[in-house]
């Protein structure tokens, strides 16, 4: 008897189970890849505020896909993908750099990219834009680093109470009060130099 094997009801089984895996594989690697993708600038944007350089932002980004595409299983789909992807970046941020409390200065000068300014602007405009936005960069450096990530997960990332609350591992009325302080802080430091216009 030539040609190969005949297929036996096991053989047919395991090799459409083993056939069935790699699909699903595929469908999660995909579906994980549609939900992670549109969140990398705002990804990498946390990691910059928490880490203050782009190289460890960056690698930070890089390892919470790693451990976020790992552990996609346990995401429960219907639940906010963005601040469980968070939570992942800011507990390995926690463990494996030195913290929140890690505060260094982050000129503008640094990022020439934040020095373009959209057409039709005279030179007084992007200067009061950039002074503005020194002002507001300096005065987020200023607010304790509780105060400062909640802020910036609220208001830049736009995630709502109840999942901070999750990232944070914190009770809503928590994230509530450091929002609201968050907030106040903010306009006191930067009232002396931008005065009413707040």
């Amino acid at each position: 008897m030539s040609g190969s094997a005949p297929w036996t009801t096991d053989r047919n089984s395991s090799q459409v189970e083993a056939y069935r895996t790699m699909l699903s594989e595929t469908s999660r690697c995909d579906t994980f890849e549609q939900l992670a993708l549109p969140l990398f600038p705002s990804l990498y944007n946390h990691a910059f505020w928490l880490t203050h350089d782009q190289a460890e932002a960056e690698d930070l980004v890089q390892e919470t896909f790693s451990k976020a595409l790992g552990a996609f299983d346990s995401f429960q789909p219907g639940t906010n993908f963005k601040a469980w992807t968070i939570r992942i970046l800011r507990n390995t941020f926690l463990t494996t750099r030195t913290g929140l409390a890690a505060s260094r200065t982050v000129f503008l000068e640094d990022h020439p990219e934040k020095l373009d300014t959209p057409g039709g602007s005279t030179p007084e405009d992007n200067l009061i834009r950039l002074d503005n936005l020194a002002a507001l960069h300096i005065a987020l450096e200023q607010l304790p680093p509780q105060l400062r990530e909640v802020l910036l997960l609220c208001d830049v990332d736009e995630i709502k109470y109840k999942d901070i609350a999750l990232i944070l591992d914190v009770p809503i009325g928590t994230v509530m009060s450091r929002v609201s302080r968050a907030r106040r802080t903010l306009r006191q430091l930067l009232q002396p130099q931008l005065g009413e216009s707040l």
